[in-house]
Formats: structure tokens, sequence, C-alpha cells
């Protein structure tokens, strides 16, 4: 029996039961229901036959934002997403970024999709987002989740970026309806959060750092502080990518492999580290032999930085950023210092312009004019 669930005054006079009240069909086995929960609450349904079976969609409660327009709207979206063969019902956020890792990896590489395999599992995984059916995701979620990240703003901002791709990739591949981009859309990033690092170790602080620390931590201090490399490069590189003949070291990063040459003191470092090690060996472990997992090291760095009478903020990437300080402030043109680290030359000249237009000063002073 058909029931004009768009009266509002029908509704009202509906008696509650569990099964829906179900409006005239809206397409061809497609139908809209009212559930009538009791006096005052209702909820929408709507429900598609095929093959002989029907399958049920709960669309929400009914709200003064949420009537019938709105429901129908709900339904009809639900049915041509299923004519399409996108099941966001069956797929949560963090299925969505699992999915997006693993065409990372196929793609580019593991090197490339650890940064964002890292970032879900730390931020995305296990939380009430993570945990989310992709077609149930709002704005308000996601803004709530990345304005929760205990985190820099820059890093929350690169965050929310790979959470948006991996959003987008779910939208690529029918997990989710093309309709739903409009929600992380809406979610803007901080703004100036890429500031300038201007925390810098001079080679005397550096040293004071490296006094302070023991054993395996010493060793990854030291590679971060002669390379240059981001901590994940250090911390995942096997002995195979070290090649004492060249005295070259091949990093794999977010950004691809590239292979440097190494300064004597970094090519005594990795000879050491390589020792009696299997070409898949990693070259930098804890002191129990175990990989070292995300942040292991920011409490050690702390405690060494407090030890040796550094400024607060010290941590790993503060001896990378001093390494692209000191290279430019030693001649190294901006090109070479880009690709020794792994980045782009408008990102050095982004935030170390200044550096280069200093150097190029003092320079110009020693030219003699005639």
């Amino acid at each position: 029996m058909q029931i004009a669930i768009h009266k509002i005054g029908v509704r009202r006079g509906l008696n509650p039961r569990r099964e829906p009240y179900w409006g005239p069909p809206l397409g061809l086995n497609q139908s809209l229901g009212y559930r009538k929960i009791d006096a005052e609450r209702g909820s929408w349904v709507a429900r598609r036959k095929e093959n002989g079976s029907k399958t049920y969609r709960a669309l929400g409660s009914e709200t003064p934002s949420f009537g019938f327009i709105e429901a129908r709207a709900a339904a009809l979206q639900w049915f041509a997403d299923k004519d399409r063969g996108i099941s966001s019902d069956r797929n949560t956020v963090s299925d969505a970024c699992k999915s997006y890792v693993e065409d990372r990896e196929r793609e580019k590489g593991k090197a490339c999709a650890q940064d964002a395999k890292m970032r879900f599992k730390r931020t995305v995984d296990g939380t009430p987002l993570g945990n989310r059916p992709l077609d149930k995701v709002r704005t308000p979620h996601i803004k709530t989740w990345f304005h929760g990240l205990e985190m820099s703003k820059a890093s929350a901002n690169r965050t929310l970026t790979a959470l948006k791709a991996a959003l987008n990739f779910a939208v690529a591949n029918r997990l989710v309806s093309a309709s739903a981009t409009q929600e992380w859309a809406d979610v803007k990033p901080y703004k100036n959060a890429a500031k300038r690092r201007d925390l810098y170790l001079d080679l005397e602080q550096r040293r004071a750092l490296l006094a302070a620390s023991r054993g395996a931590f010493r060793d990854l201090l030291e590679a971060a502080m002669l390379t240059g490399a981001r901590a994940g490069e250090l911390v995942n590189a096997t002995r195979v990518q070290f090649d004492a003949r060249t005295g070259c070291m091949t990093f794999r990063g977010k950004t691809g492999a590239r292979t440097v040459p190494l300064s004597a003191p970094a090519l005594a470092l990795f000879k050491r580290l390589s020792e009696s090690k299997l070409p898949a060996a990693r070259l930098l472990v804890r002191d129990d032999g175990k990989p070292w997992a995300h942040s292991d090291w920011d409490q050690l760095v702390r405690e060494a930085a407090k030890e040796a009478e550094l400024p607060a903020g010290t941590c790993l990437y503060t001896l990378r950023h001093s390494f692209v300080t000191q290279a430019i402030q030693d001649g190294l043109s901006i090109l070479d210092v880009a690709r020794l680290v792994g980045t782009s030359v408008m990102m050095i000249e982004k935030h170390y312009g200044h550096l280069v237009h200093s150097v190029a000063r003092e320079r110009l002073a020693l030219v003699i004019m005639t």
C-alpha cells in the first residue's frame, strides 16, 4: 500500500512500527520509505529490487533540514550509485586510504607509498573518521579530524592533502559517488603554515648534540647530519643502496630514488654500518636490532638536545635544515643542494632564498670593479 509520505501531516498521523511506510515508486523497482519510530521521530529508508532480491539503505533521521525532498534526492543518488557499481556502504575511509597506498606502491614504488602509509596509520586508522563509511563522510567530520591532529600546522596540511588524495582515488575507482567530493573540498588547509624553518644548529651545536647521543641513536643522528636525508630515507636504507666503491648512496623516499656522492666522514660512517651485513639488511637499526619505527627518535632527540643545552624545538628535521643551510652558506648551488637532499629547486628557493641572496652579496663584494 502506497502512502503519501511526502506530506508532513500524513507522516505525523502514522503509527510507529518497524516496517517502513512506502511512498509511490521513484523509478522502476525503486522506492522511498518512512519508518515511524515513535510519536515524534521517524527516519528515511530507500529500497531497490533487483533479480528477485531487495536491497535497503538507511538514509537518516527526519530533521527540519532532512525532510522528504532531501531524502528523495539521497535515495535517487543511492540508486544511481548502485547502477554504476558504486558500493560505498562496504568501504570505510580507512579502506580508501589502504587502497590508495597500495596503488601508490604499485605505480610509484614502496618508498613513495611509505609516507602516506605512516600518515594514515598515525592519524586515520582506528579513529572515528577512519571507521566511517565513505558515503557517510561529511565536511564537519573531516574538519573535526583535521583540527584535532596533534601536529604542526604544516604537517597537518600535508596529512590533509594525503587524505584528500585517498578520497579522490576512491571516487575515481567508484568506491563512492563523485558528489561526495564536495565534502572534503570544503575543508581548507591552514594558511601561512609552511613557514621558513629558522632553527639552525651551527657546527659546534651539532657536535654537542652528537656527543650527548649514544649507540644506534648516535649513528642515526650522524647520518642525518652528514647527508641531510629525510629520516624515513635513512632508517629504510639497506646495505645494497650503499656503494663503497664509488662512494655513493642511493636514497629512496617520497620524491623517488636519488644517488648522491658522500663526503669522507659520511663514507666512513656507512662503511662501518655496512660491515658484515646482507644486501637486504637495513643500515640503521635500533640498539635491539629492530627497525626504527616512525618517531622512535623524537624523545631521544629532545633528551639529547636538553643535555647539549640546545634550543627547545630541536628535532631530527633540524639536522636536515642545518645541512641545507650550511651547504648554501659554503657556496653549493641550489641545484646541487636540491639534488643532494631530494627536493626541488623551487622549494630550496622558497625556504632558503634569503641565504642564496646573502651568499651572492658576499661574493659580489669581492668583485673588483675597474
